[in-house]
């Protein structure tokens, strides 16, 4: 139904290169450990809000009901999908089935699935609805694929991943084209952003093409959203990973981690969502290991002041989490899997602190606390079709601190992420999963508790202006109780040295 994970992954890492040269190459300033005020935020014009402003409900729908059926005809007719064979009877018998708990691997289901997503959203949001309208367009592509497009029935965790995590992508793609966008620019300078636009929001492209907006010139950049207020920073290095009590020597690879923070976190008051997120990405290259190492996207959908003091100031605020972890087998000779995790679907509270500048020292830290819809955790036993994890739901909390000192010359960051999840609808005892239908099997997977947590220390130390060195301690714990059977730990550690540059 979807691309392979690897061609996935290598549209993560062009999307991420365009992000860099991109947003690098537009200059901005924003609220990381140590940052660089280049140039000041502007707003937009107000030619380009009246001019992309309007909503156009039905070319938005019309868009969303023809990325179906234009990727269902490629699924039926090139790839010869076996889900892709439907009929009026398919049809009604997933209406009369109603939904299950799909066996798609955790990629496919936390990943991919809401890119999908991001694709109905930004359909919406190139045709001028906001955040929550554009929404709808992505619960209504969802549904329409869910029930008519498969002759599979449809999935209780793809309806709520695709939509909720499609706005947690698509949100950040959508702003980051209209970065690069420009219609003022001509030739082949504007070839060059219209290209990259429609990369970053394939479906914003399709509209600008169909509407002709892609080669109208015009007195104004046409960026509803102006000149944001920005940081980004690239590191690669070395990575040596190891895992406690089932390997004994640590495995050497490369690394690559890409920060980019957008808008003002300190920003007291804000109604607007998305006018400040963050975005991680972390790429290796190691043996036997996935490219897509992590990709977490923290997005604010409202907030306000707390106190604002002479030496101190504190924000609360409402923010949507979307967290992607993975790895697989450490070795050609041991079939165990350190870790993985999946939430697509997480919102909650979070709480802003800020020291002010003194005695050549800047302090801020941060605490959230989320309730998790949807997510999946690595199962130890349930093995089904691509299946290896257990979905549930639970929560999250998340807390850091950031201290740079000496003016911009040193920082030490430290965070640490816990996630709780309860696989509340498990299969009966005694059944054999080798023996049970995958495409009826309608369960969470195995019943049990589970929590993961994160624990990271990183240490930058400038090299020669904008290019520091960086040194990145991670841990990585699972552990899950299960009802019928013993209760597993796993414990992951990495370390990294690597060189950082900030844009």
């Amino acid at each position: 139904m979807i691309a392979p994970r690897k061609h996935i992954y290598r549209l993560v890492v062009a999307v991420a290169f365009i992000l860099l040269m991109v947003l690098g190459g537009e200059k901005g300033m924003a609220q990381m450990p140590i940052k660089y005020n280049m140039t000041h935020q502007l707003p937009p014009d107000s030619l380009d809000l009246d001019y992309y402003g309007k909503k156009h409900f039905w070319r938005a729908s019309a868009e969303v009901v023809g990325f179906n059926v234009g990727l269902w005809a490629f699924d039926r007719y090139v790839q010869h999908g076996d889900w892709s064979y439907i009929n009026l009877n398919t049809i009604k018998e997933n209406f009369k089935h109603g939904f299950i708990w799909d066996n798609d691997q955790l990629g496919t289901n936390t990943f991919l699935h809401p890119y999908n997503g991001n694709l109905y959203y930004n359909a919406g949001r190139a045709n001028g609805f906001n955040f929550w309208q554009s929404e709808l367009f992505a619960i209504g592509g969802s549904a329409m694929w869910e029930l008519f497009m498969e002759c599979e029935y449809p999935s209780t965790n793809d309806v709520i991943a695709t939509p909720i995590g499609g706005a947690a992508i698509g949100e950040p793609l959508f702003r980051a084209s209209d970065a690069v966008l420009d219609d003022r620019a001509t030739g082949w300078d504007r070839f060059g952003r219209e290209v990259a636009g429609f990369i970053l929001s394939p479906m914003r492209g399709i509209n600008r093409i169909v509407t002709g907006q892609a080669w109208h010139h015009r007195a104004t950049s046409g960026r509803i959203f102006g000149k944001p207020s920005f940081a980004m920073q690239v590191s690669m290095g070395l990575k040596m990973m190891e895992v406690q009590g089932r390997v004994r020597k640590p495995f050497l690879g490369a690394s690559m981690q890409i920060d980019l923070e957008y808008g003002d976190r300190f920003e007291a008051k804000s109604t607007k969502p998305y006018d400040y997120f963050t975005v991680k990405a972390e790429l290796q290259g190691m043996k036997y290991q996935p490219v897509l190492n992590q990709l977490q996207i923290k997005g604010r959908l409202l907030s306000r002041e707390l106190f604002d003091h002479k030496n101190s100031s504190g924000s609360i605020g409402l923010y949507q989490h979307f967290d992607f972890y993975d790895s697989d087998t450490i070795t050609s000779m041991n079939d165990k899997v350190p870790y993985k995790l999946g939430i697509p679907a997480s919102v909650g509270a979070g709480f802003l602190f800020r020291d002010v500048e003194r005695h050549r020292y800047v302090f801020d830290a941060y605490v959230h606390a989320n309730g998790i819809l949807l997510g999946g955790i690595l199962s130890d036993h349930y093995w089904t079709d691509e299946r290896d994890y257990n979905w549930g739901q639970g929560f999250s909390l998340k807390a850091g601190a950031n201290i740079t000192w000496d003016h911009r010359k040193a920082s030490l960051s430290i965070m640490n992420e816990f996630y709780q999840l309860w696989t509340w609808k498990g299969y009966k005892k005694g059944t054999v999963l080798e023996d049970e239908d995958f495409h009826t099997l309608n369960v969470m997977g195995d019943k049990s508790a589970a929590y993961f947590n994160v624990t990271e220390v990183r240490f930058n130390y400038q090299i020669w202006k904008k290019l520091y060195g960086t040194l990145v301690f991670k841990n990585q714990v699972r552990h899950t109780h299960y009802r019928d059977f013993p209760s597993v730990r796993s414990s992951t550690m990495d370390l990294r040295l690597m060189c950082t540059y900030k844009f």
